[in-house]
């Protein structure tokens, strides 16, 4: 199993505290508020709802969605759903999609943002995160849609994870996903602050969905995940707010990261820089109690989430004037 952020059972196994500031995700520190569960989410097999399906189109613009038990779900059953391909995958990124794609009897290559748009002439799919996690890469919705027709015109697929996007929605190309060819990921876990539902959803074209349907089997979304998600997809006035409050504690993070010499790269999510020793910053932050995310292979460096109030901003703040490069 390849590791992630979020592991704090780790990390207070390892250095025996339990006061830990969790940096280690991009997952938003102010969540939706859940509501309360009726009794029948709980009770009945959760069968489909089809507003939830509704609003999640009304929320990420696109025309058809199909809810899965978290992205991941449909990272790991996608490459089931085609035979030996030759199969592209950005790097550096979020390393579950290769690590699928690698499992299936898949031609596997890696290549950078720079290289996609010649590996596109030579592959059957190509996949890449817009944003990209961890480095924040962007690729302009005209260039992906060009890439999708390309591959589709001849069978092959663009699969475009949107994870991070919603505070992004003009780099979006889930409005485009029922055309042959484009697949595009969103996840409720980021934005909402709701990584504990395990809810994703899946954009493509109606015959693949129908496909990658059956292949998830029934009942893929729990009753209660669908109960909540189905409040915060409906909540415009909590979105409007979020999407402030996110950029606001963004932008704070670049700055204070700026007033100790660290340029960084990200989303208002999260931001991540490239460092020279990467494992000598992750051990001094440790070591005061704030848990960020340690990259060593393809994107070393490291990645910082967002505080969740005013004490861990100083505690951050605090650590990083303390920090000095060995």
């Amino acid at each position: 199993m390849l590791e992630h952020g979020g592991n704090l059972r780790a990390a207070a196994l390892r250095y025996g505290r339990d006061d830990w500031i969790d940096l280690s995700t991009g997952i938003n520190p102010w969540g939706y508020p859940a509501p309360v569960i009726p009794a029948d989410a709980w009770h009945r097999l959760p069968e489909p709802d089809p507003a939830l399906a509704a609003a999640a189109c009304a929320w990420y613009g696109a025309p058809r969605l199909l809810p899965v038990a978290g992205t991941q779900a449909a990272i790991q059953a996608l490459p089931r759903l085609r035979p030996p391909s030759r199969v592209t995958v950005s790097a550096p990124s979020y390393a579950e999609h290769a690590h699928h794609w690698g499992r299936h009897g898949h031609r596997l290559r890696l290549a950078s943002y720079e290289e996609l748009d010649a590996a596109v002439e030579d592959s059957d799919v190509v996949v890449l995160c817009n944003p990209n996690n961890p480095t924040g890469a962007v690729v302009p919705p005209r260039q992906l849609l060009d890439w999708a027709a390309r591959l589709g015109a001849r069978g092959g697929w663009l699969v475009v994870d949107e994870a991070f996007g919603d505070t992004a929605p003009g780099l979006s190309v889930a409005g485009s996903s029922a055309q042959p060819g484009l697949i595009v990921l969103r996840s409720v876990g980021k934005f909402f602050g709701l990584a504990g539902l395990r809810l994703g959803f899946v954009g493509a074209h109606p015959a693949l969905q129908d496909e990658l349907a059956d292949l998830l089997g029934p009942w893929a979304v729990s009753g209660p995940a669908q109960t909540v998600a189905l409040a915060a997809l409906h909540d415009t006035a909590w979105q409007a707010l979020t999407q402030t409050r996110l950029q606001t504690a963004g932008e704070r993070m670049r700055a204070l990261l700026r007033v100790h010499g660290i340029e960084a790269n990200g989303t208002p999510l999260f931001h991540w820089w490239q460092a020279a020793r990467p494992e000598a910053f992750h051990e001094h932050l440790a070591s005061r109690g704030i848990w960020c995310r340690l990259f060593t292979h393809a994107a070393r460096g490291i990645r910082l989430g967002l505080p969740a109030n005013e004490d861990e901003w100083q505690r951050l703040a605090r650590a990083l004037e303390e920090w000095s490069e060995p």
